[in-house]
């Protein structure tokens, strides 16, 4: 099997990552504010997340000759490593119920806001926890200045959030009250890929950041979150950022046996391998899951039906796309972890600048806002930038196992 093994592919391997996991929540955003509901949107995405960790497997993981000792990825699904399995197929499930609360949260908190606090609780719990798994092969004296920027960033991310939820209500409130109960946009165009947040649709109704805009943006979206409470958002996504800080440590604890629950003998699970296992967990929680709600919605959102799901090609293809971009990011981010730490890996957390960058030229995110959530916005970016420099600067290099070395000889 092909394995990075070099300080500089792991961090190649983490910029695309970077890009990958910023992009496809901006997807998913998108959609959400079209008006697709978010079961059909995460049943698409759900198919192609599970089918990039299938291709990964099927081409990286199968290169070069196999072995007991190094064997590659259809050997290793036949040999005895159900305990590390099991690990990785947790760490799938605590990363579909993640990605499937922040689908939710990004209508109520924002897309970068929440981004920046669920990375940022990812970073802090899991990074921390990996840096001990990996027998401290990262630097401390740089990681955890690194994960100090990152608990820094979510104190500017919530008061951005603070800051531009009083922006809205200023703007709202110069508004007629009947205008805020409902204003009707009966001739929205139907969705295509020219017909984005920022397209002609928006110049010919109201500019992006104004009131109006917000009113047209509740009518057309699928999760409507006027009139209800900041705290659903904010629950939700602190509920994913504590899925998400375990997800990596789960997987690296399938890679890398730290707690020696494989048989003597047994060659740890390949990175490839234990990717599959992690993709095939998390697909089948977020299809049973979101069948579900096809039925019983949560939110108050229209119920539907898997007939209806079938039907429904409206943004599909934007769906699968964020699915490949999620499956290959998450495949690239363990690619690099694994050659350079899972601690220094999670610089890919940094995602919200990626996602900062799609909310603002996409969705008028923090248009027209005060020059305090300007300064704040900007305060938070720099500190992800910091962050993710420092996090990559603590990059070491694994050395071979104990039991691999023992196996060879």
């Amino acid at each position: 099997m092909y394995m990075v093994e070099s300080k500089e592919g792991a961090i190649a391997c983490m910029l695309f990552a970077l890009f990958f996991l910023g992009t496809w929540p901006a997807l998913l955003t998108l959609l959400e504010r079209r008006g697709r509901l978010p079961q059909h949107t995460y049943l698409d995405y759900s198919i192609t997340n599970f089918l990039a960790a299938l291709i990964i497997a099927l081409t990286l993981g199968e290169i070069g000759e196999s072995s007991y000792d190094h064997p590659n990825f259809r050997q290793q699904l036949y040999q005895d490593n159900w305990a590390s399995v099991m690990f990785a197929m947790a760490g799938g499930i605590v990363l579909s119920l993640g990605n499937l609360s922040t689908q939710y949260a990004f209508a109520f908190v924002g897309l970068s806001v929440t981004e920046v606090i669920t990375a940022s609780i990812t970073v802090v719990i899991g990074s921390t926890v990996n840096y001990f798994l990996d027998d401290k092969i990262n630097r401390a004296e740089v990681l955890f200045p690194g994960v100090a920027c990152f608990l820094i960033a979510v104190c500017l991310g919530s008061a951005v959030h603070s800051s531009n939820a009083a922006d809205n209500k200023a703007k709202l409130q110069s508004l007629p009250a009947d205008a805020v109960k409902g204003l009707k946009t009966t001739d929205v165009p139907s969705f295509s890929g020219k017909d984005l947040e920022s397209s002609d649709y928006l110049s010919r109704k109201a500019k992006a950041g104004s009131a109006n805009y917000l009113v047209e943006l509740e009518n057309r979206r699928s999760i409507k979150v006027f009139g209800k409470s900041t705290l659903i958002g904010l629950s939700l996504t602190f509920f994913a950022g504590a899925c998400f800080s375990l997800f990596s440590p789960a997987f690296n604890l399938a890679t890398n046996d730290q707690w020696h629950t494989l048989k003597e003998g047994v060659p740890h699970l390949a990175v490839y391998t234990a990717f599959f296992y992690f993709s095939v967990s998390c697909f089948v929680l977020g299809v049973t899951l979101n069948i579900i709600f096809l039925y019983q919605p949560i939110l108050n959102l229209p119920k539907t039906t898997f007939k209806a799901y079938l039907n429904d090609w409206n943004g599909r293809g934007w769906a699968l796309l964020a699915g490949f971009l999620c499956g290959f990011g998450n495949g690239l981010q363990f690619m690099g972890g694994q050659a350079a730490g899972y601690a220094a890996a999670d610089a890919v957390q940094a995602l919200p600048l990626v996602s900062t960058f799609w909310a603002i030229l996409l969705f008028g995110e923090y248009r027209r806002s005060s020059k305090k959530t300007y300064s704040l916005l900007v305060s938070m970016l720099v500190m992800f930038a910091v962050a993710v420099v420092v996090l990559m600067a603590s990059a070491g290099h694994r050395k071979e196992s104990k039991v691999a070395k023992s196996i060879e000889q």
